[in-house]
């Protein structure tokens, strides 16, 4: 498969609601995996390595420049083709293991969320759910023709800290307005803390997708 990851088997033996986790930049597929013992064990979990290795350590699904004057960019270009990377691999994981491919979540943090947006967006027909955590839509990620698509069956758990020193409560703040005109569903939490998942925004969140199994 063309992404590196690690798995925590589902209790079922086919069919299981399939999540798949996107850490942030930097980061590796150790870092949301923490997670999984706290999640539903009807749930088979996938938790995937960013394509790009950094230096000294961690890696990152599209690189962050930064000019003389430390204002930063990123490689849109790099982002797309992880996006597009991320659509091919939700298709081999459904080959591969016993899940449901009309059951697929996606849970990302930071970059990971970015990512996770542009792939439901993108390619609405692959995914189900999406927790979003710590992260924004960047609107240079997504595919074209948004208008055409088809998001009736998607829905979004979104939540930022409001404290978040990386990435601006602002711009998570954008993303209901950008659902909403897409007529997608979505709920939208903050919490006192800076960039990070506070244990009640956890909670809120397996509460959240427990509805959606």
């Amino acid at each position: 498969m063309t992404l590196h990851h690690i798995t925590r088997p589902s209790s079922l033996k086919e069919n299981a609601p399939l999540l798949i986790m996107f850490h942030g930049y930097g980061s590796d597929e150790n870092d949301l995996f923490s997670f999984a013992q706290e999640l539903q064990e009807e749930l088979f979990i996938i938790s995937v390595r960013a394509p790009h290795p950094m230096q000294p350590y961690g890696n990152a699904w599209y690189a962050i420049n930064f000019d003389a004057q430390q204002n930063k960019w990123n490689d849109v270009e790099q982002a797309i083709e992880s996006r597009d990377h991320i659509a091919a691999f939700i298709d081999e994981a459904c080959a591969e293991y016993p899940v449901d491919k009309t059951n697929v979540t996606l849970l990302g943090f930071s970059q990971g969320t970015i990512l996770s947006y542009a792939v439901a967006l993108s390619y609405p027909e692959k995914v189900k759910n999406i927790i979003a955590l710590s992260g924004y839509i960047s609107e240079d990620m997504l595919a074209d023709n948004l208008t055409d698509k088809d998001y009736s069956h998607l829905d979004f758990y979104c939540s930022h800290g409001s404290q978040d020193q990386v990435i601006p409560v602002d711009w998570a703040r954008k993303a209901p307005k950008f659902l909403d005109q897409l007529h997608i569903k979505h709920t939208y939490s903050e919490f006192p803390v800076g960039h990070g998942v506070a244990p009640q925004n956890f909670y809120g969140f397996r509460s959240w997708l427990e509805d959606r199994l």
